[in-house]
């Protein structure tokens, strides 16, 4: 049950962010890492989040690095999941999950 709902909420937070993306390139244009480091040099709540989010960010895609131990691989996979953020880190869990068999455990630490 609870490997059911893990899932289904990766796949609902995945969609719902890819398409709120769509909808803000639409409106603003392409043009992220400008609009968000500038709030972060603005020293105000949105620089705040966006530091906060990047620090997130970098942990996602650090324990991937660390969860395969840094082969080639797994820090391309973690550079981009820092990047892309959930629209890649969820359907990645997804995929670890899967290769786990559903164990949650197996998913978090990886072969060890």
């Amino acid at each position: 049950m609870q490997r059911n709902v893990f899932k289904f909420l990766l796949v609902v937070m995945a969609l719902l962010v890819l398409m709120y993306t769509g909808l803000a390139m639409q409106k603003e244009g392409t043009d992220l890492f400008a609009v968000f480091f500038a709030n972060i040099k603005a020293l105000g709540w949105n620089g705040q989040f966006n530091l906060d989010f990047a620090c997130y960010l970098l942990l996602s895609g650090l324990w991937i690095m660390w969860r395969t131990r840094f082969s080639g691989s797994s820090i391309l996979i973690g550079l981009i999941a820092t990047i892309l953020g959930i629209v890649f880190f969820a359907p990645y869990l997804l995929w670890c999950l899967y290769q786990a068999k559903g164990d949650l455990k197996m998913m978090l630490i990886g072969k060890q």
